[in-house]
């Protein structure tokens, strides 16, 4: 028994843990990324906290060996984790996606760093109340939210009049004040197809993004609604 507990304490098997158990913490957190068709998922969040953790590691490891300063090596990856975080956010308009995405992998990191300091119990808490959050705080904000934009691209069968009448009435009728309204046109083996990107700011009191696509994907001669 005592030659177990000796392994289990070795700085080895210690490092180990530490990686395997920061890959399953951040990456439990990147797969309800995935499950959003965000722009990090799996792979990137699992990749960050691992790497978070090795940081940890080495700077205890060149601490006991070469006796430096073990928090240096720590605050230059949260220094740096903001240029990844960036190239996740993107701004199209009155949109900008992203953000959510870069703070959770800023929390993912902090989660590596605290596993590789071993501080197990503050981890697993850290990736439950993280997880909750990005699961469930878009439906708490729906809710408290009073007005919200909406950047869409709708494609329509070309030199169809009617359609765009109707989708301004649609507007109109639903009280979606239009922000932006860009018209292209297309060619295609099938034919000649119009593209409209609008942009619109709404009452998410008593309309709902989904219920709104679905709305104008059911106008006549509407061939594509997406959300930009």
């Amino acid at each position: 028994m005592h030659i177990v507990l000796e392994m289990l304490n070795t700085f080895e098997f210690q490092t180990l843990l530490k990686i395997i158990l920061g890959t399953l913490l951040t990456g439990l957190i990147g797969l309800e990324r995935s499950s959003l068709n965000k722009p990090a998922g799996f792979g990137t969040h699992a990749l960050l906290g691992v790497s978070a953790v090795l940081v940890v590691v080495c700077s205890q490891y060149m601490t006991l060996n070469y006796d430096i300063d073990m928090s240096r090596i720590p605050a230059q990856l949260l220094s740096g984790i903001g240029f990844i975080g960036a190239g996740t956010i993107m701004r199209n308009g009155y949109n900008v996606k992203g953000v959510t995405t870069a703070a959770g992998l800023l929390a993912v990191t902090c989660i590596g760093l605290t596993i590789g300091a071993g501080f197990y119990v503050g981890g697993v808490i850290a990736t439950i109340i993280v997880y909750l959050v990005l699961a469930y705080a878009h439906n708490i904000s729906d809710n408290f939210e009073r007005y919200s934009v909406i950047s869409l691209e709708i494609v329509i069968e070309k030199q169809e009049a009617e359609a765009i009448n109707d989708i301004n009435e649609y507007f109109t009728q639903k009280k979606i004040e239009l922000k932006r309204l860009h018209r292209t046109e297309e060619d295609d083996k099938e034919g000649t197809k119009e593209t409209i990107e609008i942009t619109g700011c709404y009452d998410a009191r008593y309309l709902k993004k989904s219920k709104i696509i679905e709305e104008l994907f059911a106008i006549d001669n509407v061939l594509e609604v997406t959300e930009l």
